[in-house]
């Protein structure tokens, strides 16, 4: 192929039009794929043609299309800076977050309302009626995050964790709260016990 002009190594004629040498040289390329020699002559001689098209233009001699792109645009033309991303948050965290659907929120939010008006509404709601809701609650909980992806002990691990945190905090904000507010006529207990459920419910909700 080194004796032939650059038309006769892409099969075209010299009056050939640019989808037509675009059309060959693709051809070429899906042709020659694992031929590294033959597929830079391809290249070379498509950009030899294009070079002399655009003399051609340059001259007036011919009129080409503006969405053809010639070899030395190619070169010359600088990337264009991608703009600055946005701060991402760890990776690790991207794992243990989730973007629920509106079934995965108001799922467990209504067992959860449920849970919380049991324990506040239900007749002296003792001890043992509020250790029930909570294992309940608990159960449920587990088993939202595991259905999101199948991960028992990680399921049983954020529960418990939300479940530790939300006792402990609701125990402390009702002991403070409670007796400045005296229109709240809860125990802490049961305080504690709702506010362990919306814990519970973001927990569910919102991790993975």
């Amino acid at each position: 192929m080194s004796d032939q002009n650059p038309y006769d190594k892409l099969g075209v004629s010299e009056d050939a039009s640019f989808d037509e040498i675009q059309d060959a040289r693709n051809r070429l390329l899906e042709q020659y794929s694992g031929d590294a020699k033959r597929l830079e002559v391809i290249e070379v001689a498509y950009d030899a043609i294009l070079m002399e098209r655009l003399r051609m233009r340059q001259e007036g001699k011919i009129k080409v299309p503006e969405r053809i792109r010639f070899p030395e645009a190619r070169v010359q033309s600088l990337p264009k800076e991608s703009p600055t991303p946005r701060e991402q948050s760890p990776a690790w965290l991207q794992r243990m977050l989730d973007q629920p659907t509106k079934a995965d929120v108001l799922l467990p939010g209504a067992w959860y309302a449920g849970l919380s008006a049991a324990s506040v509404f239900y007749p002296a709601a003792g001890d043992q009626v509020l250790q029930l809701v909570l294992v309940v609650g608990v159960g449920i909980s587990i088993y939202f995050l595991n259905r999101k992806e199948g991960k028992f002990g990680r399921a049983v691990l954020f529960t418990l964790v939300g479940l530790i945190i939300g006792l402990i905090v609701g125990g402390l904000v009702a002991n403070w709260l409670l007796p400045q507010v005296p229109f709240i006529s809860l125990m802490p207990n049961q305080f504690s016990t709702v506010l362990t459920f919306i814990l519970l419910w973001l927990v569910s909700s919102f991790l993975r």
